[in-house]
């Protein structure tokens, strides 16, 4: 019986290779204009040359919440290196929300990596993995940048475990030169 549940196992895992392979290969690559900056990892962008708005969110990072220390400093970072731009994207993956989750670069940079490295955001670690920003990360908290000037920021996941999501009629300033939508 033991030997039975194990071949089927064994079945299962490789039969689920192939399938996961063709994912890898269906990343969808093109170009966009960012059309707005919700918070440090979530945006809106319209496709080139006149597609329709898509709501995305950085993959490999997580930027404080909007109304957590850090949320809006993060937010208008972003939106000052982006927001009216043109950038490519990756999409890799859907998040548990139905969102792509995207690896975005502007002018052959990768916006979660600068995002990290100012201090805006951390490198996404799950179990014992750090993530794959992580030396962004080190390197923005020796230099005590961004978030990592306090003594000790509270990770956006731990802040969400504790106080759930913002609420929506949290205050939340509009960013300076920004247009009301």
């Amino acid at each position: 019986m033991k030997g039975e549940i194990a071949w089927l196992a064994l079945a299962c895992l490789v039969a689920g290779l192939p399938a996961r392979a063709a994912d890898a290969s269906r990343e969808r690559v093109y170009e966009a204009r960012v059309e707005r900056v919700f918070d440090g990892d979530t945006l809106w962008v319209r496709p080139l040359p006149d597609g329709r708005p898509r709501k995305l969110r950085l993959d490999g990072i997580d930027a404080p919440e909007i109304c957590q220390p850090g949320g809006l400093a993060a937010r208008d970072a972003l939106a000052e290196r982006i927001e009216r731009r043109v950038v490519q994207v990756r999409e890799r993956r859907r998040d548990h929300y139905g969102r792509p989750l995207v690896r975005l670069s502007q002018r052959q940079t990768d916006v979660a990596a600068w995002l990290v490295a100012q201090g805006h955001a951390w490198s996404y670690r799950w179990r014992f993995n750090p993530g794959p920003y992580a030396a962004e990360e080190a390197r923005a908290r020796a230099a005590r940048r961004g978030v990592f000037a306090e003594a000790s920021p509270e990770w956006p996941g731990d802040f969400r475990r504790r106080y759930g999501p913002c609420p929506p009629s949290a205050p939340i300033a509009p960013r300076a030169g920004a247009s009301n939508r």
